[in-house]
């Protein structure tokens, strides 16, 4: 009964944080307009395979008398040269930008923050072993390493993600470190060294949980960025291989085509636009709510 009363009053604190941070979203206008237009996004991704209105199309599903039709009532984004509805493919391809981003984004995550806290909390060796690797990963542009990456495992969406995740867990286990580095300094963590709490247990028990808000941000600010990577890279033919519906190959089929369809380049162009720009007013807002120093109360 006792532990109970314990865990309570110790979750009140915790409420009144969350009950604030809610208050603090409903007050930012543009963050909470993000958010909901994230959330249709991720709808659409889950949902696409049922409210695509050609599913057919998403492949290499031929219709020749419907090639390079402007947008209409029956094709809203138009068709591209194969007379596929480019609406079908662009909504289809949330799915598959929001998946790879995704993954990519939490596989950075598995790798660095662990890295981050270990390195930020022993110190010594292990912390210099760890910085220098990162910083031989950082000496390299993320995009330049990426393309290198995939360019060594051969181009699809699979390698694609897993290059972008070696490219971007730097990021992460430089931000987790000065975190942990500040973390282990507290009162809490000296006293749970005192007691002879495990090093595992304080790094993933203590340190990695109070490294949520900062990895949060930067987690929904690189979301934007690695979805423009992802198109990228199969822009550059490096990425996703045709019938596949992604954007950026969308992008890279309809320049033979602008001249005399612009619709077909338009829109799947339109749709990074507005994705990438969703994720980063997120992660503004998210900045401004979840740092006390940036808060406006």
């Amino acid at each position: 009964m006792l532990s109970k009363l314990v865990s309570i009053e110790t979750l009140k604190p915790k409420l009144k944080e969350m009950r604030f941070l809610l208050y603090l979203l409903q007050k930012n206008k543009l963050t909470k307009l993000a958010l909901y237009v994230a959330v249709g996004l991720f709808l659409v991704a889950l949902l696409a395979p049922f409210i695509v209105p050609y599913a057919s199309h998403i492949r290499d599903e031929a219709n020749p008398s419907n090639k390079l039709l402007p947008p209409s009532k029956e094709f809203f984004f138009g068709t591209d040269e194969l007379g596929r509805d480019v609406f079908s493919r662009v909504l289809y391809g949330t799915r598959i930008s929001l998946n790879t981003a995704v993954l990519s984004v939490g596989l950075a995550l598995l790798i660095g923050v662990p890295l981050g806290a270990i390195a930020g909390t022993i110190g010594g060796w292990i912390d210099e072993v760890i910085m220098r690797i990162t910083d031989i990963f950082l000496s390299f542009p993320p995009l330049l390493l990426a393309i290198a990456i995939v360019s060594v495992m051969g181009p699809s969406l699979q390698n694609t993600m897993l290059a972008i995740a070696l490219s971007w867990w730097p990021w992460y286990t430089r931000l987790v470190r000065g975190q942990a580095i500040s973390l282990k300094e507290r009162k809490f963590i000296q006293a749970a060294e005192a007691i002879g709490t495990s090093s595992y247990k304080i790094i993933f028990g203590h340190i990695v949980p109070n490294t949520i808000s900062p990895v949060i941000v930067q987690a929904s600010m690189d979301m934007g960025g690695v979805i423009l990577t992802i198109a990228s890279l199969s822009f550059l033919g490096l990425g996703a291989k045709a019938p596949t519906p992604e954007w950026g190959l969308m992008i890279s089929t309809s320049r033979n085509y602008f001249l005399n369809a612009w619709w077909y380049s338009v829109f799947p162009g339109l749709a990074i636009f507005v994705t990438v720009l969703v994720f980063n007013l997120l992660g503004d807002g998210f900045r401004e709510i979840l740092d006390p120093k940036t808060r406006k109360n």
